[in-house]
């Protein structure tokens, strides 16, 4: 028996088709500023990156030792929008990844089904994933957790093994792992060494990489077989992490 080749790419939405991790960095840390709470930059994609907004405010409400003021999360997200609104652009390079897609593919992100459509039509990619729009408000647990996943390839029709995730931040990385996917960490902004911890499969960091990934996975996965062994399955090549295909930085 082999492992079928891919049959679904899962992107991620913030860092990965949208270049909006920056921006909602900014916004979140200012308003975090004006409660008494000041992190740098590194400490809040340490803490905050690929996370729910529930768990970025439980986590925020935990550092300052009291609840946040009632209308924080309507005031960050007023100005979060405001925000994207003036600067947001796609990813460079993900426009002509898209295009040249010959899988199926879906967004499965954390954020808020209306912040989704809203970042993607603000750079003109909704059109692309109309009907395959995922968010974490559609399951019961956020990345970390593979319900997200699981629930894009339900809905996508398409068994997990045969999922490649796309991801930027070590939640959505260890989400993709748990789900049973194989997951591309993207690190053109996130260390490498992080999404590696996290499990990601391989690792690129410009978007023009990506197509070739995605062949090398089907290549392995047409020209390998998979190894019997009782009740498991043996890692195929597109697993193996000291493969050429895997960059650091």
């Amino acid at each position: 028996m082999s492992v079928g080749p891919p049959g679904l790419v899962i992107f991620d939405c913030d860092g990965v088709l949208v270049d909006s991790e920056p921006i909602a960095n900014c916004v979140l840390a200012r308003l975090l500023a004006e409660q008494g709470l000041v992190l740098d930059d590194s400490q809040m994609d340490e803490l905050f990156l690929g996370r729910t907004m529930a768990h970025c405010l439980a986590l925020a409400a935990e550092r300052l030792g009291r609840a946040l003021p009632e209308d924080f999360e309507a005031e960050h997200d007023r100005r979060l929008f405001d925000a994207l609104a003036a600067g947001l652009a796609p990813v460079p390079g993900v426009v002509r990844v898209l295009d040249g897609l010959a899988l199926p593919f879906c967004v499965a992100s954390n954020g808020g089904p209306e912040k989704v459509r809203f970042s993607l039509g603000r750079v003109g990619l909704l059109p692309r994933f109309e009907g395959h729009l995922f968010s974490a408000a559609h399951v019961a647990r956020g990345k970390p957790a593979p319900d997200l996943f699981l629930h894009a390839a339900r809905c996508m029709d398409v068994a997990p093994a045969a999922c490649v995730v796309v991801e930027d931040s070590p939640a959505g990385v260890a989400g993709g792992v748990a789900a049973g996917m194989t997951v591309l960490g993207f690190a053109a902004r996130t260390p490498a060494a992080r999404l590696r911890e996290a499990g990601a499969h391989r690792l690129f960091t410009t978007m023009d990489e990506l197509p070739g990934l995605l062949e090398s996975l089907a290549h392995a996965a047409a020209t390998e077989p998979l190894q019997e062994r009782p009740g498991a399955r043996a890692p195929s090549a597109r697993l193996r992490p000291e493969s050429p295909l895997q960059t650091t930085r």
